[in-house]
């Protein structure tokens, strides 16, 4: 194996990947704005599912323009199953395929003070919208996380809430969630319409565009019509900010300094976290294989650029939509199944967290606990429960 000193790295950037082009036209773009922070490496990107490039492909760019070292990140907020379980996986299988090459992976964007800053600043774009005059502390605040099956990653968009509330000094703030978890959009601005607040301010703590932030949108209108007396003001989510590129050309460079911080105190698949004592030791497998790379097949026809959620009206599935965006947000089942930090190009410290993936648990899906929660997953269903 080349020494590490005499190699030439290249970074990867992987993402999930959308059905909606104008998401996956901004990640592309972030990409771009990391190739302007390293201008000596190659620097390339690949989707998971759905869109193109696909992950292999970016890593073959990376090769064929002679890279022999790559640092790859997970171009996602959060470590859930995605960027503990699927990429690496993915990479896993490539760093077979190619031993004359070393792959190392590094953490999620988590959360971070830039991150809470760029948050900031689209809240406060959002705010200098506004109408009226209406004081910080009679303002409340809603902050939405994509959500997951995995209580870390979504206890860290509580976090995020937590710091954007107490930095901005709203009168209050709640955290609600698009899918897979609780509380959903809707019902938790049903309960913060209660708490008797002037303003209310939803703020999408995403990426990228797609159907999920015109969903959280959509709903924010239908909420905001049965409470007119109540102001409500829809921030836009995070993009290209330049924290964001900030944040993520970082977590490039703490691969290199071998001092990656990534949570594994909190991980379910490790220690026997409350509720999810079942999920320890699961394999790591991806499980995107039947919708990688599907490109222009899977793209969504029933919008341009601009999400406006029509996958999500009654029928929308019936005018050649597939089947429909819920792939966006998890499969409609957990997705966290496995680690993303057993792969044998890991960190310089041990991530195996004494587990063993090597035997066969077959495709299996670990039932999210709190499935049935009447404020969870099933009040997203489309059309009555």
């Amino acid at each position: 194996m080349m020494a590490k000193t005499d190699a030439k790295i290249g970074v990867m950037i992987c993402g999930h990947g959308s059905r909606n082009r104008a998401a996956v036209g901004e990640f592309a773009r972030l990409a771009e704005g990391l190739r302007t922070r390293f201008t000596d490496w190659p620097v390339d990107y690949g989707y998971l599912e759905f869109a193109n490039p696909v992950i292999h492909s970016g890593l073959d760019n990376l090769r064929q323009a002679g890279a022999t070292r790559i640092l790859a990140v997970p171009g996602m907020l959060f470590a859930a199953g995605h960027a503990k379980n699927d990429i690496p996986s993915v990479l896993n299988t490539y760093q077979a395929q190619h031993p004359e090459i070393t792959i190392e992976y590094g953490r999620e964007l988590a959360v971070d003070t830039r991150m809470v800053r760029a948050a900031g600043a689209r809240v406060t774009e959002a705010l200098e919208t506004a109408e009226t005059e209406v004081p910080r502390e009679e303002t409340l605040l809603v902050v939405v996380g994509r959500g997951a099956s995995d209580p870390d990653a979504n206890s860290n968009v509580a976090k995020i809430t937590r710091l954007l509330w107490e930095g901005m000094g709203f009168g209050w703030a709640e955290t609600a969630y698009s899918g897979v978890t609780f509380p959903l959009v809707e019902p938790a601005l049903e309960h913060a319409v209660k708490l008797g607040y002037k303003r209310i301010v939803v703020f999408p703590y995403f990426l990228f565009n797609g159907v999920l932030v015109q969903r959280i949108y959509n709903y924010t209108d239908e909420v905001a019509d049965r409470y007119p007396e109540i102001e409500f003001l829809k921030a836009g989510y995070l993009n290209d900010h330049p924290l964001v590129i900030d944040t993520m050309q970082e977590r490039v460079m703490e691969i290199l300094e071998g001092k990656n911080t990534m949570n594994c105190q909190l991980c379910k698949y490790r220690e026997q976290v409350l509720g999810f004592e079942a999920e320890i030791g699961q394999p790591q497998e991806s499980h995107h294989h039947h919708v990688e790379g599907l490109g222009e097949e899977a793209e969504c026809k029933l919008c341009d650029e601009i999400c406006t959620g029509a996958c999500d009206r009654k029928g929308a599935d019936k005018v050649g939509h597939g089947h429909g965006h819920d792939h966006a947000q998890g499969h409609g089942h957990p997705h966290g199944d496995g680690h993303g930090h057993h792969h044998h190009h890991a960190h310089d410290h041990d991530h195996h967290h004494g587990h063993d993936h090597s035997h066969d648990h077959g495709h299996h899906h670990h039932p999210y606990p709190h499935r049935d929660h009447p404020l969870g997953p099933k009040s997203m269903l489309k059309g009555p429960r």
